[in-house]
């Protein structure tokens, strides 16, 4: 079974426009997200609508206009890929680790779609940057940003195989997609089960301005 990692990413970020470009300790962001997968061994793509983007990092494939980063990805795969299974790993997630990667592709073996999760900080429950998910028996049941008080911390990373990627493709489109701006619930909505696996991560998630400057204070600069 081969495997590759897709990530995708875009410049008109509405919460944080270029920020694929932000620099991260004079790295730009998607540079130091691709270099963190590209250290697991598997083949690395970015997938992008931006030639910017593409001139930033080594291995790129420059697709056309999409909703979101899921469907992004599979106009890459329709159009350049023939892998078996693919890692879709969010381009705003500078400290993702091997062992997080490894886990969710490992998930495939007993789910259709994967997915991963931390122990949620008590801070970030309220935070609409932060995508909680409801979840029982390694079955994700739902994933909102709204304030919760129970439930865990998604990663933006998931798993799927070829197959998966053919019903996301034809599956209906409901409106708390849109609500949420969850590309994920399509999956849930269309019946399609999503395993989970607990993983370890201290790590920050690039959604906001704030974001870069926390990330610099805990790595030095």
């Amino acid at each position: 079974m081969t495997t590759a990692i897709l990530i995708p990413a875009r410049l008109d970020s509405t919460r944080f426009p270029n920020k694929m470009l932000a620099e991260l300790n004079g790295v730009p962001l998607i540079r130091h997200v691709y270099d963190k997968c590209v250290a697991t061994g598997l083949d690395t793509y970015v997938v992008t609508p931006d030639r910017t983007i593409v001139d930033a990092v080594p291995r790129a494939i420059l697709v056309g206009d999409a909703d979101n980063g899921t469907e992004r990805c599979m106009l890459a795969i329709d159009e350049h890929l023939q892998y078996d299974r693919y890692i879709n790993v969010q381009g705003d997630m500078p400290d993702i680790t091997t062992d997080i990667i490894r886990a969710v592709e490992a998930e495939l073996k007993n789910s259709d779609v994967s997915t991963a999760y931390t122990q949620m900080d008590f801070n970030l429950r309220s935070d609409p940057n932060c995508v909680k998910m409801i979840h029982s028996r390694g079955r994700a049941h739902w994933f909102l940003r709204a304030s919760l008080m129970y439930g865990d911390h998604h990663l933006g990373i998931y798993g799927y195989n070829r197959e998966t990627k053919a019903m996301y493709s034809v599956s209906r489109r409901y409106i708390e997609e849109d609500i949420e701006k969850l590309e994920q619930l399509r999956w849930i909505q269309n019946g399609i089960k999503i395993g989970v696996v607990e993983v370890e991560f201290d790590g920050i998630e690039i959604n906001a301005p704030e974001d870069l400057v926390e990330w610099h204070k805990r790595n030095g600069k």
